[in-house]
This record gives structure tokens, sequence and C-alpha cells, in this order.
């Protein structure tokens, strides 16, 4: 998945802005007005949805099978199951569904719809397909294996052996929402399953409706009165495409809206003295890293990747320009994921670096190109390592490019150092270490290609502990693997990991209950109030 954040170009907030947040019009008591870029949603099928905007705008819209609610984003809970039970071997898994539960339509919420909603997104073949062929579902098989037993009973075997917990997390994605069958079969055409009226239109049960998305200018909910859960707060959601963080302060100052979503430090810095508005910070789930190209040669000597990872200031960062929007994290799961570790063992050594470096044959040490997005926080964070890593004599050349151009080199194994982000595509350790430690093939047309392939870090073992800690049924057992699997990654792999980030979010004084989880899907705007 690509990066979470936006970075917009630093501009400054007109002196003006400050002085008119006196006698300012608020926004009706029951309606959230939020400013934010919600250029990428390209459609509202969560059968199809996997942008970022179009996740966050799902999770109010649609329940799940289950799914972490907003009251305890660390707990798993039913969303239209009520229970379930799992097979001894794994492979069955059973789910009774709440009684009498509707659709915001009023129809009421089946099996059938659930089983039809976990078949079409395999049989559609969008991009969220792959969250469910991985366990072992496919286009010939999805109907036998995914069905309705009566009326509030959903069954489906997995053909793969995996971890229950990492089947039960798959549950929890946008994907796995129950669709009206009735409602979006009536709009089908050509065979779509409904997908071409889904994408701007909606048929769920979660806790807003749908009522108009505007393309590059709103989306508007209405609070569904058939959820299951205590009635939102607030009743009208509308949601403001305004990708200018200039615009999005002065907005917030005039009252115009009640949050915004997306502010620079040049924006958060004098709002932070405004006595109306208050801005809140949230752990967001993504990884800041260096990947290092192991076909370089300078780079596949063990002691110049440690000399490397040495030669970062990741304190001096996080106190200064990334100041409250990041925080040092040096594994590959983010914090608040099963088996995440506070392991930093890397520091600023200039001195020991050097010795490693000398030991390795490089004293004099060496030149490097260092492709970087050319849009803050990542140029600031470029210029932070190239200056330290010259400090021991590696000569890093800045190449400043799109962040789509530096992907493109990025994937192709073209690049020799990057500066990139990570972000998981759901709740799972596997979803990350699935890519960071897992390469047996790398060759240049595997079947799969993830960080590690881009690397050249051939590792058949590590890819083996990855699989492994995938199908361990034991939840303790399994947290300890991927604690294990981290700390092999970022003592020996080719990458750098740096931090996580947070979201800052300005908002309206009387604004309550608003927070961020780690994924946007986590963004839930039913216990919001004004």
């Amino acid at each position: 998945m690509s990066n979470r954040l936006r970075f917009a170009t630093l501009t400054a907030i007109l002196p003006l802005a400050m002085a008119m947040s006196a006698a300012q019009a608020a926004t009706p008591k029951e309606t959230l007005v939020m400013a934010m870029d919600i250029a990428d949603i390209i459609t509202l099928d969560p059968g199809e949805s996997y942008e970022i905007s179009g996740q966050e705008m799902g999770a109010n819209i649609y329940d799940r099978l289950v799914r972490y609610e907003a009251e305890d984003l660390d707990k798993l809970v039913g969303g239209v199951a009520e229970s379930w039970t799992i097979s001894p071997d794994s492979k069955t898994f059973t789910f009774k569904l709440r009684p009498n539960l509707k659709f915001a339509n009023g129809d009421p919420v089946t099996a059938d719809d659930m089983a039809w909603s976990l078949q079409r997104v395999v049989l559609m073949d969008k991009t969220p397909a792959f969250l469910f062929t991985q366990l072992g579902w496919s286009k010939d098989n999805v109907k036998t294996l995914v069905q309705a037993t009566d009326e509030h009973t959903l069954t489906f075997k997995i053909t793969e052996d995996l971890a229950p917990s990492l089947v039960m997390n798959l549950m929890s994605t946008l994907a796995a929402s129950p669709v009206d069958k009735k409602v979006v079969l009536s709009h089908e055409k050509d065979g779509d399953l409904g997908n071409g009226w889904l994408k701007t239109n909606s048929a769920g049960s979660g806790a807003y409706n749908l009522v108009a998305w505007k393309a590059d200018e709103s989306v508007t909910m209405e609070a569904n009165p058939t959820y299951h859960l205590p009635a939102a707060h607030i009743k009208r959601v509308v949601v403001r495409h305004v990708p200018e963080p200039a615009t999005q302060s002065l907005l917030l100052v005039k009252g115009d809206i009640d949050i915004a979503r997306g502010l620079s430090p040049d924006q958060l810095n004098p709002l932070s003295e405004n006595k109306d508005i208050r801005i809140e910070s949230f752990p967001g789930g993504d990884n800041y890293y260096l990947g290092m190209n192991l076909s370089e040669e300078h780079m596949k000597n063990p002691k110049v990747r440690q000399a490397m990872k040495m030669l970062v200031d990741y304190d001096g960062m996080v106190k200064t320009f990334l100041k409250d929007r990041f925080f040092v994290q040096e594994t590959f799961l983010p914090l608040g994921f099963l088996g995440a570790v506070p392991y930093n063992p890397w520091k600023l050594d200039v001195a020991k670096a050097k010795s490693l470096l000398a030991e390795a044959g490089y004293a004099n040490g060496f030149e490097l190109e260092f492709t970087t997005p050319n849009a803050p926080p990542w140029t600031d964070m470029a210029q932070s390592v190239q200056q330290t890593m010259g400090q021991a004599g590696i000569k890093l050349k800045l190449v400043q490019v799109e962040q789509k151009q530096m992907l493109q080199g990025f994937r192709a194994r073209k690049t020799q150092m990057v500066l990139n982000s990570w972000a998981p595509d759901y709740k799972d350790p596997h979803s990350n270490a699935d890519t960071f430690a897992h390469n047996d093939d790398d060759s240049d047309t595997p079947k799969i290609k993830p960080l590690a392939w881009r690397t050249h870090w051939l590792v058949p073992e590590l890819s083996k502990q990855t699989l492994a800690a995938s199908r361990e049924p034991d939840t303790k057992k399994r947290e300890q693997m991927y604690e294990d699997l981290q700390k092999k990654v970022t003592d020996d792999g080719p990458f750098i990991l740096m931090f996580q980030d947070k979201y800052q979010v300005a908002m309206r004084s009387n604004v309550k209950s608003f927070k961020l989880g780690i994924f946007a899907d986590f963004n839930y705007y039913r216990t919001v109030s004004k």
C-alpha cells in the first residue's frame, strides 16, 4: 500500500486568518464537517475500494463480519457476527449472525448476504481479492467453500494452513462487509455484480448511510438508525475535499469546518495558540525506512550495513523537524500489532561506524546514489541522513524525484538506496512480515516481489520462519515468533528501519471523542460529538 500521509508544500497562513477567529459562524450541532484530501477515492464499493480515503468512508458506511470497534481498537469483536467457532484443524469457520440486523434501507441482513458478499470479492477479482485468495479461495471454488447453512449461519472453509488469528484479521477488513444482495443485483450490468452502481451508492449496514459522493468535492453521510450499536451522536457527516493545508487552516479558524486533516507544521504551530482550536496526535501504522540494494558490492557486507545503521540520527530527527509527527521504531511492525516490540538497538555512533567500515575494507568510505521523494518531510530526512553518513565517508548523491518515480525504480531493483515507507494491508503481523522477511526466489521473474526481493535479500530460511509464523495456531507462540523475526530483520537486514508515524489533527474545541486509528479503516465517526 502507498504512503498514508500526504505531504503538501509548506505554505504560510495569512495573518488575517488568526484575527478572524473571534465571531465566527459554527457548523450545525448535529453535523460534522471535515476537510481533507479525498482525491484518491475511485470507488466506494467495499469489494473494490483499496484507496486510503475510500477505506475510511467505507469503515463508516459498512459493518463487517468481525471488526475492531472504536471503543477498543486493540480487541477484535463481532460485527454482523455475534459469535463464531473454529474447527480443531483450523480449516472450518462458523459464524452466527446477530438476530434482527438490518441494512440501512430496512432489509434484513442474512447469512446469504454475507456469504455472497465474500464470494463477490473473489469473483470480481479487484484489488482486495488477494486478501481472500490467500485462504485458498478462487473463482472456481469460492461458492463451494463459502456458504450460508441457514438464515443466520455462515460457514466457510479454507484450504491453506493459516493461523486462525490471521484468518480472523482478514475477516475484519472492509472487503468482509456484507452488502444487500437483492439491492446490489438489481443494479447489476453486464455481469458486474453491481460494481458499477456501488461505486457511488451504498447498500450497507454500518453506522452511516452514503448520501452522496461527488468526486474531488465531498462525501456526505447520514446516521443509520438501524445500526446495532448505540446511535451516532452526529447525524450528518460532510467530508470536504480540501487538499491545500493553508485553505484547511483558514476554514478551521473561520469555523466553516470542525476538523482539518493534513496540516503541515507551518499551519499547526500558530493554531496551537488559538483557544478555539485543539490539536491532537494519534499513532499511525506506517514504517519509514531506508532500503539498501544488496546487488551493490558495499552493502553485501554485514559490517557495512551495521555501520550505516549507526550513521542515522534517529533521535535528533524526531526531536527537531519530525517532532510530534514521528517516533523512533526500528522494527517492521508498528506498535499496536500482535508481536510488535519497541526494539531500537541502533543509535548515531560515528566512531563505531568508522571502525566497522575499516574492518570491512572501506576506511575511506564510498559513494552511493540515494533516491528519495522530493517533498517534505522526505527531503528533510534525506538531508539529515546524507549529512550523518558523510561524517564516516559515505558520500550520498541525492536523487530527489516524485514518489511515483522513486517507487518505479525501487520496484524494478534499479535503485542503490531509497527512502520509503510501508503501510500494512490489514491488522495482522503477516501483512508486514511477508514483505520484509520473505524472499525465497531472487530471480527477475518471481511470483511475488516483496520488499526483501526489491533489495536482493535472498532469505530462504527466514522465509520459512515467516511462513511458519503465519500458520502457528497458538497466538502466544505466534507473537513470540514475530518478535524474533523483527529482531533478525532489524539486526541483519538491508533495511534501516527508522520511524513510525503519527497523525496530527486540528479541530474546533467543541469537538469531542474524535480519534484516528493506525489504519484509515479504523477511523470511526460514530463516537464523535459536538
